[in-house]
């Protein structure tokens, strides 16, 4: 049999799970708590299976719990931030649920809870804080500052003023930096573009994004497109339906 514990400082949240939880027949005990403290008070009395444990809280954040216990039981985040911020949970088989969920997110991220019970948890919850304060600064502003990046394994924070261009390719994008460094992220040009600065960074093309700093020259072709040379002598194109930003580009 499994025990859960809900934790949540919102009652009408914890209520809710509550009420999900007492229909499964193989959860024999159901606990909760306000905040981090009271949290890890009742983890220690009880040590419970899965924890259903939200971000922010009164005492200590999800997070700083989450470092405590993360090792002795399987945790499901739920929290309220945006689906961008939760790019910071989706590795190592961690779940999610963003609020508000239904019925169905809840029991397939209590399904993923149980199918991990039994797996050794190598998930490092000191990166993860450090993501998620990163999210909270980036919050209030209009344009990022850093992007959050996944790799197996792993989530990095690249910063922006490294990002010389952007060439993508469907889903995927490839972010070339300064000193010829590139990664590769799963992320849309268009995604990308919203997320940057215009007054640093310009779409010339259905697949590129250029710094315009990092532009050198742009040359003419016969077909009305533009070659863009960069400062690292590469090559791409301002295509004929970018034309009207050609101005802004050279401005």
């Amino acid at each position: 049999m499994i025990k859960v514990m809900v934790v949540d400082d919102e009652a009408l949240a914890r209520q809710t799970i509550l009420l999900l939880l007492k229909q499964q027949q193989d959860i024999d005990l159901i606990l909760e708590a306000s905040d981090g403290n009271q949290a890890l008070e009742v983890f220690d009395h009880h040590h419970p299976d899965i924890v259903f444990l939200d971000i922010q809280m009164p005492g200590q954040t999800g997070i700083e719990l989450a470092e405590k216990i993360a090792d002795q039981c399987v945790i499901v985040f739920v929290t309220a931030y945006d689906q961008y911020a939760i790019t910071a949970f989706e590795f190592n088989a961690i779940d999610y649920l963003l609020k508000p969920y239904d019925d169905q997110r809840f029991y397939t991220a209590l399904e993923k809870a149980r199918a991990k019970l039994h797996e050794v948890n190598t998930v490092n919850y000191h990166q993860v804080g450090e993501i998620v304060h990163h999210m909270m600064e980036e919050q209030g502003r209009r344009f990022k500052t850093r992007l959050v990046v996944k790799d197996p394994g792993r989530i990095r924070l690249v910063d922006v003023c490294d990002v010389d261009y952007i060439v993508g390719a469907g889903n995927y994008a490839e972010i070339h930096l300064r000193e010829g460094k590139t990664i590769l992220h799963r992320e849309t040009l268009t995604t990308l573009e919203n997320q940057l600065d215009p007054n640093e960074f310009i779409r010339i093309h259905r697949s590129s994004i250029v710094r315009r700093s990092f532009v050198t020259e742009l040359r003419p072709n016969e077909k009305g497109d533009y070659t863009v040379i960069l400062k690292n002598g590469e090559q791409l194109t301002l295509s004929r339906r970018n034309r009207h930003k050609l101005d802004e580009l050279i401005g």
